[in-house]
């Protein structure tokens, strides 16, 4: 069966995306050769991107976050119009996602359901108030409130949990769908890579540069940038809108 047939043949597909989704957008994966945590630091990016970390050496670790966690210019690519389009077409449920970076929504994406929280959501940790992205860019040193307290991303750092909210939706969505695409991750951050086991439905698809552990469960597997295949999909949208 082609992936073609897949999604013809679909009516409810979640996508559930990783790193490797906006890498087309110019965006560093993590994990892969070339990846953000194969870059030599004095502190590996893992511990500056922990909790621990964060309070411990503040004015370090936004030294850190706004040099390589605020891709601001960054756009979105044919996966994620794509997938906007078909949310719009009503042939797609939702979009999982481990990425930050907010891209699903900049292409028009709806029911996005961000595991690790959205570098453009920031708030004070003293009052609440929130902050936009361009906030934490543009200040110097440790962002400060109006009030002086830390203004903190909303990003799930190593050692924090996932929000029990969004947990519950994706999990939902998961297992309300008819087809799942598992794109861009190679499976191997927790609790997040476990979600895939809730899938209960017909079509399992996996597209992802490296191989992982769920390919031999899949109904369709492919190693090509998750763009370029999701891109040379159809739209399915009766609106008029660029096919690209």
């Amino acid at each position: 069966m082609t992936l073609l047939d897949i999604i013809n043949n679909s009516r409810s597909i979640v996508f559930f995306g990783g790193a490797g989704v906006s890498t087309e957008s110019g965006i560093p994966d993590f994990r892969s050769a070339d990846g953000l945590y194969r870059q030599k630091y004095s502190v590996p990016p893992e511990v500056m991107l922990s909790a621990s970390y964060f309070y411990a050496h503040t004015e370090d670790f936004f030294r850190f976050y706004r040099e390589k966690m605020l891709p601001l210019d960054a756009e979105p690519n044919a996966a994620h119009i794509r997938l906007a389009q078909w949310e719009r077409a009503g042939k797609l449920l939702a979009v999982v996602t481990q990425n930050i970076d907010g891209l699903h929504q900049a292409a028009g994406s709806k029911r996005v359901y961000e595991l690790h929280g959205s570098i453009h959501r920031n708030h004070c940790l003293s009052c609440g108030k929130s902050y936009p992205a361009h906030f934490i860019a543009e200040s110097k040193g440790i962002p400060r409130c109006a009030c002086g307290g830390i203004v903190k991303p909303d990003v799930v750092l190593y050692e924090e949990p996932l929000d029990q909210k969004t947990i519950e939706g994706a999990i939902q969505a998961i297992a309300s769908a008819d087809t799942l695409i598992v794109a861009g991750t190679s499976l191997s951050v927790y609790p997040a890579a476990s979600f895939v086991d809730y899938f209960r439905g017909d079509n399992l698809v996996l597209i992802n540069r490296d191989p992982t552990p769920l390919d031999e469960k899949c109904t369709f597997v492919s190693h090509g940038k998750v763009g370029e295949v999701l891109g040379a999909l159809p739209s399915y949208s009766s609106e008029e809108e660029d096919p690209s």
